[in-house]
C-alpha cells in the first residue's frame, strides 16, 4: 500500500502504463458553475474545502496505487491553493480520439479521468471523475505543471475554459503534479479557508495511507507561516492510539484486523476504553463515508457475532440478568474501519455514504473471522470487553427503566414540563426558540425581557453532570438534564425523535467568563454524545452577550469583543465615556438584555456545527475525560489565543 518510489517521483514500469487512452470521457462539463451545489454540495465553506479535497484525492490515488511518496498543499496568500504530489504526472499526450492532450480533457470535460478502466488504478477515492474539472470550473484561474518524460509541461485556465495551450516550460528528471487554482469569489459565499478544517482533513489522510507524508504550509501570512508534516508508519493503529490520546484503554494493545478477498480489501484497528460513547470512523478508499453505509454495517454485525459467539464459548453469560446487544458491544470503543475496493458506489459526489451490497457481508464475515481468532490467541482482552459490554446492558436496562419513568410521568401529570421552564405561546417548533440560561438571576431577566410568544427560557441551576464521564443512566438521574430533556421533548438514547423537538432553536446563554465557558461545554459535549441531531440539524446556537457597556451624554453603545470596545472608543472619543464591564448575564436588566441579547434584530447567534466528527471526538475527550495531561496540554497550546483563562 506504501509508495514504491524513491523521494523526488516515481518511475513508471512496463506493468503500470498510464497514458492518454486511459482517459475516457463520458459526458461534457455543462452546468457546473450553474448549479455547483450538484457537484460540491454548497457553496458555503463546506463547499470551498471540497475543492481541495478533490484535488488532494487524486494525489492519495497516485498514492494508493504506489507512484506517490509525497504530497505537498499550501494556501497562499492571495487566496489560491496549491497541491503537488510526486506521482507520476497527468498524461500530456494527445488523446487518440479527442485530439487533445489528455490533462486538458482530465480540467475541462465532467466524468473523464484514469478510473473508469481496470488499468490505471487498482482502488480510487476520485471515482467520479469529476472532482479537478469541478474545481476547474468553480476557479477564478487554474493553472496545472506537470513534470513528465523528462520534461515540466504548463497549462492555465479561467473559469475552466484553457487560456493558453499545453505548452513544454522546461525539463524535468522527476514526474508529478503542481496544481493551482483560486475559488471564484461570485460561486462561494466565502473565500475564507479554514486551517483547522484542512488539518484534520490532511492529517486523516496520512493515517490512512501508511507511508505517505503530507506537508501543509499556511503562507496566507508571509509574516507568520505555519507548517505541519503528517506521516505515519502506524497506519489505522497509530490513528486509533491518537483518538486515546485523552482517554483510557481497557486494553493496552490496539487490536489489528486485516482481510484481502480478491480486490476487496478490510482493514480495522479497534480499542475499548473505559468511557461510554462509540468513537467509529468508516472510510472506503480513503474517503470518510460522514454517513456511514454497507461497510460500517458488517463491521457492527461481525464485532457482535464475534463477542457474543466468544461469550458463550466461555460461558461468560451464564447467570446474567440482561441479554447484551450490539450497541452494548460498541460502548466505548474506538475504531477505524477502511475498505479499498474496485468500483465503490457511493451515495452522491460528496460520498458521504457507501451503497455496495457485497460489502456488508463480506467486511462482516472477515471481521468475525479476524477478532474471533485474536480473541482465541488473547482470551484476556476478550474477557474485558465482555465484562463491559455487561455492564453496559445493566446500565441499559436502568436507563430505559429511567425512561419509562418519566413518560408515564408526562402521560399522567398534567404539568410535566420543568417547573422552571417559562414556555413561549408559540406551538410551532420552527418559530419557536429556547434559551438555556446560566443561573436563576439571569434566568429571571431573560424572563421579563423575551417576547413570550416565540421565546422560552429555561435557567439551569449550577453545571449539568459531565457525560464524559457518567453512563447515560447516570446522567437520567441528573435534574438539570431531566429538565432539559424533558423541555426539548425529543426523550434520548435510542428512542430519542427529532420529530419531537419542541424547539428549532436551542440557544445556550452563559456568562463570558471561565464557569460560563465550563456550562457551555457541558452542554455541548452532552448535546454531541446524547443529541447529535440537534447539532446535525442546525438546532444549536450560542448566544453571544456584550462584553462592554460604553456610555457617553446618555447614548449607550455594546461592544462584543475587546476590538470592537476599541473601535467604538475611536469612533465616539474616549473622553468622558463611562465604560462598564459585565461580569455576567445577571448584571444586565430586562430591557437591557433584550436590546443585546434576545432580540433577533440585533443580537449575535452562533450556529453549532460539526465538519469534522474525528477532530470533535478528540477535542472533547482532551476537554472533558479523565485524563488530565492532554487536557492541559490544549490549555497550554490555545492559552495565547483566549482572554479569560484560568489554569
Amino acid at each position: 500500500m506504501g509508495a514504491k518510489a524513491s523521494k523526488g517521483g516515481a518511475k513508471m514500469s512496463a506493468s503500470s502504463e498510464y497514458s492518454a487512452e486511459s482517459i475516457q470521457v463520458l459526458e461534457g462539463l455543462e452546468a457546473v458553475r450553474k448549479r455547483p451545489a450538484m457537484y460540491i454540495g454548497s457553496t458555503d465553506a463546506r463547499g470551498l474545502h471540497h475543492l481541495v479535497y478533490e484535488v488532494v484525492d487524486n494525489s492519495i490515488d497516485e498514492a494508493l496505487a504506489g507512484f506517490c511518496n509525497e504530497i505537498r498543499v499550501t494556501l497562499n496568500p492571495e487566496g489560491s491553493v496549491t497541491v503537488e504530489d510526486d506521482g507520476r504526472g497527468i498524461p500530456v499526450d494527445t488523446h487518440p480520439k479527442y485530439g487533445k492532450p489528455a490533462v486538458e480533457i482530465v480540467l475541462t470535460v465532467l466524468h473523464s479521468g484514469g478510473k473508469f478502466d481496470d488499468k490505471s488504478y487498482k482502488v480510487s477515492g476520485g471515482l467520479h471523475g469529476v472532482g479537478v474539472s469541478v474545481v476547474n470550473a468553480l476557479s477564478e484561474w487554474f493553472e496545472v505543471r506537470v513534470a513528465r518524460n523528462g520534461k515540466l509541461y504548463k497549462q492555465r485556465y479561467e473559469y475552466g475554459v484553457p487560456t493558453t495551450p499545453l505548452e513544454v516550460v522546461g525539463t524535468a528528471d522527476i514526474t508529478g503534479t503542481i496544481q493551482r487554482f483560486k475559488p471564484d469569489s461570485k460561486v462561494f459565499e466565502t473565500l475564507e479557508f479554514s486551517y483547522e478544517t484542512l488539518q484534520n482533513r490532511l492529517r486523516e489522510l496520512a493515517f490512512l495511507t501508511e507511508g505517505l507524508s503530507i506537508t501543509f504550509t499556511d503562507g496566507r501570512d508571509p509574516a507568520n507561516v505555519k507548517k505541519e508534516v503528517f506521516h505515519y508508519d502506524g497506519g489505522v493503529v497509530g490513528f486509533v492510539k491518537w483518538l486515546n490520546g485523552a482517554k483510557t484503554p481497557i486494553h493496552p494493545e490496539v487490536v489489528y484486523l486485516k482481510s484481502v478477498n480478491g480486490t476487496h480489501e478490510v482493514e480495522a484497528a479497534i480499542q475499548y476504553t473505559d468511557g461510554y460513547t462509540e468513537s467509529t470512523y468508516a472510510y472506503a478508499n480513503n474517503i470518510h463515508t460522514v454517513e456511514g453505509g454497507t461497510h460500517l454495517i458488517g463491521f457492527r454485525q461481525g464485532l457482535t457475532r464475534a463477542i457474543l459467539e466468544y461469550a458463550k464459548r466461555r460461558n461468560l453469560l451464564k447467570g446474567s440478568e440482561v441479554g447484551i446487544g450490539g450497541e452494548d458491544v460498541r460502548e466505548g470503543l474506538t475504531a477505524i474501519l477502511s475498505v479499498r475496493l474496485k468500483n465503490p458506489q457511493f451515495e452522491g459526489q460528496t460520498k458521504m455514504k457507501l451503497g455496495n451490497s457485497e460489502m456488508t457481508g463480506l467486511v462482516s464475515s472477515a471481521i468475525y473471522q479476524q477478532l474471533f481468532t485474536y480473541f482465541d490467541e488473547h482470551p484476556s482482552v476478550g474477557e474485558m470487553i465482555i465484562g463491559k459490554a455487561l455492564a453496559a446492558a445493566r446500565a441499559r436496562e436502568a436507563a430505559r427503566k429511567a425512561r419509562e419513568m418519566a413518560r408515564r410521568k408526562s402521560l399522567f401529570d398534567s404539568a410535566a414540563l420543568p417547573g422552571k421552564l417559562a414556555d413561549c405561546s408559540e406551538r410551532d417548533p420552527a418559530r419557536s426558540e429556547i434559551f438555556i440560561v446560566e443561573g436563576e438571576s439571569a434566568g429571571g431577566s431573560a424572563k421579563q425581557g423575551r417576547d413570550r410568544r416565540f421565546q422560552a427560557i429555561l435557567p439551569l441551576r449550577g453545571k449539568i453532570i459531565n457525560v464524559e464521564k457518567a453512563r447515560l443512566d447516570k446522567a437520567l438521574e441528573n435534574v438539570e438534564v431531566q429538565n432539559l430533556i424533558t423541555a426539548f421533548g425529543t426523550s434520548i438514547g435510542d428512542e430519542f425523535s427529532i420529530e419531537g423537538a419542541r424547539y428549532h432553536r436551542v440557544i445556550i446563554m452563559t456568562d463570558a467568563d471561565v464557569d460560563g465557558a465550563h456550562i457551555r461545554t457541558l452542554l455541548l459535549t452532552f448535546f454531541y454524545r446524547h443529541m447529535r441531531q440537534l447539532i446535525d440539524k442546525g438546532y444549536i446556537y450560542i448566544a453571544q452577550p456584550p462584553l462592554y457597556r460604553l456610555e457617553k451624554e446618555k447614548k449607550i453603545h455594546y461592544a462584543y469583543t475587546e476590538q470592537e470596545k476599541d473601535k467604538v472608543l475611536k469612533e465616539i472619543g474616549s473622553e468622558k465615556v463611562a465604560i462598564s464591564r459585565y461580569k455576567g448575564l445577571g448584571e444586565m436588566n430586562p430591557a437591557q438584555l433584550w436590546e443585546t441579547t434576545l432580540d433577533p434584530a440585533k443580537r449575535v447567534l452562533l450556529q453549532v456545527t460539526v465538519e469534522d466528527a474525528v477532530a470533535a471526538d478528540e477535542l472533547f475527550s482532551k476537554l472533558m475525560g479523565d485524563e488530565v495531561e492532554p487536557r492541559r496540554a490544549f490549555i497550554m497550546e490555545h492559552a495565547r489565543a483566549v482572554a479569560n483563562l484560568d489554569i
